[in-house]
C-alpha cells in the first residue's frame, strides 16, 4: 500500500509538472502575441514590415475565403510528406546494406560524409536544371537535405547495438542476416524514430528550399511571391504556416514513439 501511494503521489506530481509547464508556455505565447500587437499599434516596430497578429488573422481570413491558401499548403504537405517517406525507405535500407556489408560501409563512408557535407541550397539550381521546374525535383531537394545524415546516423546506431547480443547469434550459428532481424534493428527501433523526428523537420527545409525556385505552389513559393510584390503580411503568415506544420509533425512522431514505448513497457 505504502508502494502504491508513493507511486500516486510521483503520478500526481508529474502531471503537475505538466501541467505548469503547458500553462507557461501558453503565457509566453499569448503574452508575445499581446506585445506584437500593442508594438504595432502604438508604432514601436513598422506594421508594414514586422505585420501583427490582427494582420495576419486578416491575410489568412482573406486568403481562406480566396481558396488560395488551403491547395498551397496540401502542395507543401504531400511533398513534405512523399519526401519523407522515401528518406525513410532510401536511409533505412541504405544503412542495412552497409551493415550487412562492413567492406562496402568502409569504402562508401568518405563519400557519404562528403555528400552531406555539401550545402543543399546550392544544389537546389542544379536539380531544377537536371529535373525541370516540377513537384519531382522539390521532392528531390526535400530528401538531399535529410537523406545522408540520415544513412551516417542509423548505420552509426546499428553499430552501437550490444555486441554481446551479436556474440550470442553467432554462437548459436545464426548470420548477419539474422543478427539484423533478431537483434539489431529490434533494437534500434527507438534511435530509427528520433532520427525520422529530425527529419521530417529537414525534409520540410528542402521542400521549402526547392519552393523558393522552382514552383508555383506551395508555401515556399508563397513567401518568395510575397517577397517581391510586397505582401509582407503573406510572407510571415507562410513562415507561421511553416512552424505549426513542422510542430504538428513532430508531435505526431513524437505519439508514434510513446505509443511504442508503453508497448514495449
Amino acid at each position: 500500500m505504502k508502494e502504491t501511494s508513493a507511486q500516486k503521489l510521483y503520478l500526481t506530481k508529474l502531471k503537475r509538472q505538466r501541467r505548469r509547464v503547458t500553462a507557461l508556455r501558453l503565457f509566453i505565447f499569448a503574452g508575445f502575441l499581446l506585445l506584437w500587437e500593442l508594438a504595432a499599434r502604438r508604432g514601436w516596430i513598422d506594421s508594414f514590415i514586422f505585420s501583427s497578429p490582427s494582420g495576419l488573422a486578416r491575410t489568412f481570413s482573406d486568403m481562406i475565403a480566396g481558396q488560395s491558401l488551403a491547395s498551397h499548403i496540401g502542395v507543401t504537405m504531400a511533398e513534405t510528406l512523399l519526401s519523407f517517406f522515401l528518406v525513410t525507405v532510401l536511409a533505412v535500407s541504405a544503412a542495412v546494406l552497409l551493415w550487412l556489408f562492413p567492406g562496402f560501409a568502409r569504402v562508401s563512408e568518405p563519400y557519404l560524409v562528403v555528400l552531406n557535407s555539401l550545402p543543399k541550397s546550392a544544389l537546389a539550381p542544379l536539380l531544377i536544371v537536371w529535373l525541370g521546374a516540377n513537384m519531382r525535383t522539390i521532392i528531390v531537394a526535400g530528401m538531399s537535405v535529410a537523406l545522408f545524415g540520415s544513412i551516417l546516423n542509423l548505420y552509426t546506431g546499428f553499430r552501437e547495438v550490444d555486441p554481446d547480443m551479436l556474440k550470442l547469434i553467432r554462437t548459436l550459428g545464426g548470420g548477419r542476416g539474422t543478427a539484423l532481424r533478431k537483434v539489431v534493428l529490434p533494437a534500434s527501433v527507438p534511435y530509427l524514430i528520433s532520427t525520422f523526428k529530425v527529419n521530417i523537420g529537414l525534409c520540410l527545409v528542402g521542400v521549402v528550399i526547392g519552393e523558393f525556385i522552382g514552383a508555383r505552389k506551395g508555401l515556399g513559393y508563397l513567401i518568395i511571391y510575397g517577397t517581391q510584390v510586397f505582401k509582407l503580411n503573406m510572407v510571415i503568415l507562410s513562415i507561421v504556416i511553416l512552424c505549426v506544420i513542422a510542430v504538428v509533425l513532430y508531435a505526431l512522431l513524437g505519439l508514434l514513439e510513446k505509443r511504442y514505448l508503453k508497448r514495449r513497457g
